[in-house]
């Protein structure tokens, strides 16, 4: 019977969070077009609300084509792989029902997001087309590059809160949010989730300007749709994990979701406002500015927390 809730709540989790997916492609089409003066999708149905549902129809049901060279296994593969890690990663949402909840909760999510380079890597060298593998190498370096600050960032987190559980920020915020403790680390991990889902302005995994379309180019119909949808699901779960964090994290109030979609909505609005960085300024900014300000904070806390276990003792 316990397996079974396991079970059925994982289910209404996938399936809430497409649904989310679904309408958070709606929300970025709509808050594109009003930043650039126009309107966005407005002819399905009321005010363009089933256009996602519109769209996945028609991804799904055009026909898929295959490069002739391409490796076709780990071709076809790569992005299925791509969508479950995505959606795996969703089991340390931290219910109160002890269903997922489990106390290595951080660990986890840095083990997926790991395993997330090689389908990257590995949907570009699978095309055998030198501008997906170009797209594939480039994501590859700055993903590795931005998860070394991340996981720096994490550790201060474990170091300040005593676990590995989500559960543990729910508790320790109750007072006070982190985000007014920790205002340049709340800033460096906004911004090194933007660079982690490959969003603007660290797109370059997809730089149409100088590389068509990155190491998604040979990718069609279904194959494109459950990339889309890996990379949304990312952005949905990077709001979460960043409310959690520094946002208080009271799963069963409504302010918490509001907090979600307030943070997805600032995804958007930097694609819609900011340029995309020079590749050489984006590795400098991970390797000369964000590892030593993690590195620095790390210290700091472990100082701390040293400071207070001596006067305890």
């Amino acid at each position: 019977m316990d397996l079974m809730m396991v079970f059925l709540s994982f289910l209404l989790l996938v399936i809430c969070i497409l649904v989310g997916v679904a309408f958070l492609t709606l929300l970025e089409r709509k808050v594109l077009g009003y930043i650039q003066i126009r309107k966005g999708p407005n002819k399905v149905g009321f005010c363009g609300v089933p256009q996602p549902f519109c769209d996945a129809i028609k991804l799904f049901t055009k026909e898929q084509t295959y490069p002739i060279v391409a490796n076709y296994l780990s071709y076809y593969i790569s992005p299925i792989i791509s969508l479950f890690l995505s959606l795996l990663v969703w089991m340390i949402y931290p219910y109160l029902t002890n269903l997922f909840s489990f106390n290595l909760g951080l660990l986890f999510f840095l083990c997926c997001t790991s395993m997330g380079v090689y389908t990257v890597m590995v949907a570009g060298w699978s095309s055998n087309s030198n501008y997906a593998l170009l797209g594939g190498l480039r994501a590859v370096a700055q993903t590795i590059s931005y998860e070394v600050s991340m996981a720096l960032l994490l550790l201060s987190f474990i170091i300040l809160i005593g676990g590995f559980n989500l559960m543990d920020f729910y508790f320790y915020q109750k007072n006070i949010w982190f985000m007014l403790l920790l205002m340049p680390l709340m800033m460096v991990w906004l911004s090194s989730s933007l660079a982690e889902t490959n969003r603007t302005p660290f797109d370059f995994a997809e730089g149409e300007s100088e590389l068509v379309s990155g190491f998604n180019v040979e990718y069609s119909s279904g194959g494109f749709a459950l990339i889309f949808l890996a990379e949304y699901a990312s952005i949905l779960f990077m709001s979460m994990l960043f409310s959690v964090m520094f946002l208080g994290s009271n799963l069963f109030s409504l302010m918490f979701y509001m907090k979600l979609l307030f943070i997805s909505f600032i995804f958007i609005w930097v694609r819609g406002t900011l340029p995309r960085y020079r590749y050489d300024k984006l590795m400098y900014l991970a390797w000369k500015c964000y590892l030593p300000l993690s590195l620095n904070y790390l210290m700091f806390f472990m100082g701390m927390k040293m400071f207070f276990i001596i006067l305890l003792i």
